[in-house]
């Protein structure tokens, strides 16, 4: 997640439990995860593909097709976006996967890891693709490191599938009457680290010292849940997170009793399938799929199960962040 990344803009993140505390159930409204391990049978998922009848299957990477897998890397703690369940990868994104996996004749392999590490894993072949409620920005796709605006890697390309903004949570009765970025001047506000969230509170935290208030006491963390966690307990005043996210923890977490969401959204933009640059093909072939499954209904039918059919997209745009 920068301003420009969403669970979020450095060049990492734009989606996130401590599921004992941040429970897991059901349904939400809409609107942004590292090095990995592959966990094989326990930490991750795979969404079957019948290969014989995919229509899509020749646009693949030869490599890709023989092996019949695309590996995914994925911070699988956000959500209803992807979060684990009886062992499984299972959300939006793990649902879209599937879907997608049925046009190209592949299986789309869930591996977790930390969201600050995914584009790092990408870039060293630990997999093919982030599926991870990551913001397309450009940043990312260039490479840039939104906090020091320096040059850190060669970028990523994005296939677009969802748009969300960043919503704040606060504890429920919103105690400390946080309304907008402006009354977390001077307080604690906890986060996932390497989000597009992050860069949102870091450039408001400046905002806070020009216009000449107390700049804000950032504590981030590796997920979203242990930043939930701290604002459960009372150790900050909000969290900022992608919209869907917040929503469903607001209406979960504690029989919706723990969290609320406040104000409106905040720089909304597209999540993004991101590739490496160097594998066009691959890239290529996603954008036909995210057409051809939004085309034929499967695409509403996987938010509308979801309840976030105010993130849908008309089309599969290549690098469409700002």
């Amino acid at each position: 997640m920068t301003a420009s990344s969403t669970r979020r803009t450095t060049v990492a993140r734009s989606r996130t439990a401590a599921f004992g505390a941040i429970a897991v159930a059901g349904t939400l409204l809409l609107t942004g995860c590292g090095d990995h391990t592959d966990k094989g049978s326990d930490g991750g998922s795979s969404s079957s593909a019948g290969s014989s009848s995919a229509p899509l299957a020749s646009k693949l990477p030869a490599d890709i097709r023989k092996a019949g897998v695309i590996k995914v890397g994925s911070d699988i703690a956000y959500p209803p976006v992807e979060y684990m369940e009886n062992g499984k990868a299972v959300g939006v994104d793990p649902d879209i996967a599937e879907a997608l996996g049925k046009q190209l004749g592949v299986k789309f392999d869930f591996q977790n890891g930390k969201f600050d590490q995914l584009i790092v894993g990408l870039q060293a072949n630990r997999f093919n693709v982030i599926m991870s409620a990551m913001n397309d920005t450009k940043d990312r796709q260039n490479g840039i490191d939104s906090d020091t605006g320096k040059k850190v890697g060669n970028g990523v390309d994005f296939v677009d599938y969802f748009t969300a903004g960043t919503s704040i949570l606060v504890q429920k009765g919103n105690p400390k009457g946080i309304k907008s970025l402006d009354d977390l001047c001077g307080k604690v506000v906890a986060l996932q680290k390497g989000t597009t969230s992050e860069g949102i509170a870091k450039a408001q935290s400046t905002k806070c010292t020009k216009d000449g208030n107390k700049a804000i006491t950032l504590q981030t963390f590796d997920t979203d849940p242990e930043a939930l966690l701290r604002l459960k307990q009372g150790a900050s005043v909000a969290d900022l997170n992608d919209f869907p996210v917040a929503a469903y923890n607001a209406k979960t977490s504690g029989g919706g009793k723990d969290f609320e969401v406040v104000g409106d959204q905040i720089e909304a933009g597209p999540y993004g399938i991101a590739v490496s640059k160097e594998n066009t093909q691959l890239r290529d072939a996603l954008q036909a799929a995210v057409d051809a499954i939004i085309k034929n209904g499967d695409y509403q039918k996987i938010l509308a199960k979801w309840n976030v059919t105010q993130g849908a997209v008309t089309e599969g745009k290549v690098n469409g962040g700002s």
